[in-house]
């Protein structure tokens, strides 16, 4: 599968699908969701414009026969290491190897573009699914922690006060 780099024209679906997998009840139909634990949008078309005009980002689509399939962002955070954060597959596809496709072609993709050795990821440390998932694909806890924007709606409405982000890290 060859991934696209997203365009301005491609917000409006691009948003569309991220908040369909990441919040509400579409979300609930795949198993990677925040709607337990998070309310309001995951983000915003003027998030999402930002990061595809910044030098240092990018958002990879994978497109399928109805639009975009799933994405990741990818961000160079400094020498040798990449962020990755948004990954998304469509709830209707799901536990059907896209998202493990997108991960792989992101390592590639930090490799070759920006000669990355690491990538980084936070992820809620309550979802221990999604953090089980991401250590059989070779990444491991850091043991950092970082903060929820709790008073931020623009990432959405925690459901707890507990929120915080577990770092995980891979060597690529």
């Amino acid at each position: 599968m060859k991934l696209d780099h997203a365009q301005a024209k491609d917000v409006d679906a691009l948003h569309a699908l991220i908040e369909s997998a990441y919040r509400g009840e579409s979300a609930r139909r795949g198993w990677t969701h925040e709607a337990d634990l998070l309310g309001g949008q995951r983000t915003d078309a003027k998030a999402l414009r930002q990061i595809i005009a910044a030098d240092k980002q990018v958002i990879l689509l994978a497109r399928g026969g109805k639009g975009i399939a799933g994405c990741v962002q990818l961000s160079h955070v400094e020498d040798g290491v990449a962020y990755l954060g948004l990954l998304t597959v469509d709830p209707a596809l799901q536990a059907a190897g896209l998202g493990k496709e997108l991960l792989m072609q992101s390592e590639q993709f930090v490799r070759e573009n920006w000669q990355s050795t690491a990538i980084e990821m936070t992820v809620i440390r309550q979802r221990s699914d999604l953090i089980a998932y991401y250590e059989r694909r070779g990444y491991v806890r850091t043991g950092e922690h970082r903060p929820f924007p709790h008073n931020d709606p623009r990432f959405g409405l925690p459901k707890s006060k507990e929120l915080e982000f577990a770092v995980l890290r891979k060597k690529i």
